[in-house]
């Protein structure tokens, strides 16, 4: 890896980005493992000692979240109107209509892999649905504007436009970032932006584009556990969260689940 311009952005060569996308590969893998135990009744500890074991005893590698600034589980589960960093625990129990990010990351010969998708918990109202759905659009929106002379900005702007034109907000607290060797690097990739502003997209930078949309307004607040995040307001939320490698062209998804496309 090569530094470049004053933001000291890793820049990763083609082997890197393929050492990237294992990592990337195995975090899908673990969101497409899970999917089957997401259901009412199930604790989201039950959900995290699973994809724990998964993680370690089916996959061998390192689950990149244990004690990460403190944090006490594998994945996050962030239930309805949490935002992000839901930490799981057994009081936490699904029910018929609740909808839950996962948000997992994994460490393969010492690189990152991290993404997050939206799940249902039986049968959801048609407004939950339809919120997990525009922020599932949202994020390939940004997604399609990565590409090299592209900024941040027009990145952030497509995600934002998206959202806002649903009747939704953009949380502006938190966003995606920088990934590689090293879990959160710069750039930090905010999801709402004006375009032509920002970092200038070159080739070889690999970052997550993780858009968080409220059903209300974008205002957040962290619980006294100093990790979950919920609405201000206690709206739904919804997080889609992929690792985006810029290419001479244009993007590469490092983190595509089986069977899905690129949009």
């Amino acid at each position: 890896m090569r530094k470049r311009n004053n933001k000291s952005i890793l820049i990763k060569t083609p082997d890197q980005v393929e050492l990237a996308r294992v990592a990337g590969q195995l975090a899908a893998d673990v969101l497409t493992f899970i999917a089957a135990h997401v259901k009412p009744g199930v604790s989201t500890a039950q959900l995290d000692q699973l994809c724990n074991d998964y993680i370690v005893n089916t996959q061998k590698v390192i689950p990149a979240n244990v004690g990460y600034g403190g944090f006490t589980g594998t994945v996050c589960t962030s239930v309805n109107e949490v935002v992000c960093h839901g930490i799981p625990t057994p009081k936490k129990i699904l029910k018929d209509g609740d909808i839950i990010n996962i948000d997992v990351a994994v460490i393969k010969d010492e690189w990152f892999g991290d993404t997050s998708r939206m799940y249902y918990v039986g049968t959801p109202s048609k407004a939950a649905q339809k919120l997990c759905e525009v922020t599932y659009d949202a994020m390939w929106a940004g997604i399609r504007a990565v590409k090299p002379g592209n900024r941040l900005g027009d990145v952030g702007h497509a995600i934002q436009k998206l959202a806002e034109a649903a009747g939704y907000s953009v949380v502006r607290d938190y966003c995606g970032h920088g990934i590689g060797m090293v879990y959160h690097e710069d750039p930090q990739v905010l999801h709402y932006g004006r375009p032509g502003t920002g970092l200038l997209l070159e080739p070889g930078m690999v970052f997550t584009i993780e858009p968080m949309i409220n059903a209300g307004k974008h205002a957040t607040r962290a619980l006294p556990d100093g990790w979950t995040v919920v609405t201000a307001d206690r709206s739904l939320s919804a997080q889609w969260e992929h690792m985006v490698a810029v290419t001479a062209t244009g993007f590469d998804v490092l983190t595509l689940a089986p069977g899905e496309q690129t949009r």
